[in-house]
């Protein structure tokens, strides 16, 4: 199965583009499209996402994203629980904004991640973009941190690693999963607005 998710489905921009990347592709979009919407499917398909772009990540080299998706696994199974139980007295989830207390939390988090994996990746592997692996990789966990607790300001975050991630996955002749992130930072904007028009006044 590994071999046939690695080998060639198509050539995107003169570079081979696997089967991992074309069903990562895919699933992808339609898994952003339902966080947007709030859709509790989101979680089963985001973990079949991950589990692709982890192999299609570890090919290209970028041993941070990939190993990201192993953690995307556990906060998605954490986010599918806490959508569904996750609000007063176990019930569903509601959408709200971060409070300073959070902001603060999320700060500090995100310096200590990404300065930590700046130095893992750039002493300890063989990554040829150690700090953007790693700026990309401390967003996305607070971002998908956001998302499993509905924060409105996951978005932002998901925002801010996007930018980063479509040069960066072009400079890997990852094409396919460059325009993948495109098309999120798109909806990351319908998700913006959605989310913030669904906070309770």
């Amino acid at each position: 199965m590994i071999d046939w998710l690695t080998g060639t489905a198509l050539t995107a921009f003169g570079a081979p583009t696997t089967w991992a990347e074309v069903l990562g592709f895919g699933t992808g979009l339609v898994t952003v499209a339902l966080v947007v919407r709030q859709h509790i499917l989101n979680w089963p398909l985001g973990i079949l996402n991950v589990l692709l772009l982890m192999i299609v990540f570890w090919s290209a080299g970028l041993y941070a994203d990939a190993g990201l998706q192993i953690v995307y696994v556990v906060l998605g199974l954490y986010g599918w629980w806490s959508w569904l139980y996750g609000g007063a007295r176990r019930s569903r989830l509601l959408v709200r904004t971060t409070t300073r207390t959070e902001w603060l939390g999320l700060a500090v988090a995100g310096v200590l991640l990404t300065a930590g994996l700046w130095l893992f990746l750039d002493r300890l592997t063989e990554s040829t973009v150690p700090l953007a692996d790693g700026v990309t990789t401390a967003l996305s966990l607070l971002a998908t941190y956001g998302q499993t607790r509905k924060l409105v300001e996951n978005w932002w975050f998901w925002i801010a690693a996007d930018l980063i991630y479509i040069p960066l996955y072009g400079y890997k002749d990852l094409w396919l999963t460059a325009i993948l992130y495109v098309a999120f930072l798109i909806l990351c904007v319908f998700g913006l607005r959605a989310w913030r028009a669904a906070v309770p006044k």
